[in-house]
């Protein structure tokens, strides 16, 4: 892949990662966006690790997607068996769902809600542990990167990226999150092919 398609599938990933959330606010195919802006962008720093013969800017990057997609998996079934446990010890027929209108009362709502809570608890602590490795891990990519292609913007990003990630326990870290996709869209779009004697520095 060559440099120029490897920066355009950075720059539209990024994007899509940035336009992505606003979508989501409205409609769940932000959630689409948002895989499909992640997968371009692991794309375009795999053409970059090559190009710049550093293999760290996409493994970096793979082992952050992969540790992003772990901890969510981890995080649903944890919920999932949460729920199935608590509904069960109120004595919820899973397999009768349509009649549950009839069996659940407000009292029973509020046994539900409390018997849910710790493990919802617990599958948000999962996510937030994985979701800050995830964020070291693509900070050192974008390090990397941002050191082969002489573009500070990218450690700029990264950097943003795990302060965000950190600070999701408050709305704050959400928005940093969503510049720094917006900071790596804009670096992206400004790489430019090393000349050789630049190359050769």
């Amino acid at each position: 892949m060559d440099f120029q398609t490897s920066k355009n599938l950075g720059g539209a990933g990024s994007l899509l990662l940035f336009s992505g959330p606003l979508l989501a606010l409205f409609h769940g195919f932000g959630g689409i966006l948002l895989l499909i802006g992640a997968m371009l962008v692991l794309i375009a720093l795999k053409g970059f690790a090559d190009h710049y013969k550093e293999a760290g800017i996409f493994n970096n990057a793979l082992y952050g997607f992969i540790t992003a997609v772990v901890g969510a998996v981890i995080s649903t079934v944890l919920f999932i068996v949460t729920a199935v446990r608590v509904m069960e010890e109120l004595g919820l027929d899973l397999k009768d769902v349509a009649g549950w209108p009839r069996q659940i009362g407000p009292e029973m709502v509020m046994e539900l809600l409390r018997g849910m809570l710790g493990g919802i608890l617990i599958s948000l602590l999962v996510i937030f542990v994985f979701a800050i490795i995830t964020a070291m891990l693509y900070r050192k990519s974008l390090n990397l990167l941002s050191s082969k292609s002489g573009i500070g913007l990218f450690s700029t990003a990264g950097l943003l990226l795990l302060i965000g990630t950190i600070l999701t326990i408050v709305i704050v870290g959400f928005v940093i999150i969503w510049v720094a996709f917006l900071l790596m869209a804009v670096a992206f779009f400004s790489m430019k092919p090393l000349t050789p004697t630049e190359s050769a520095a």
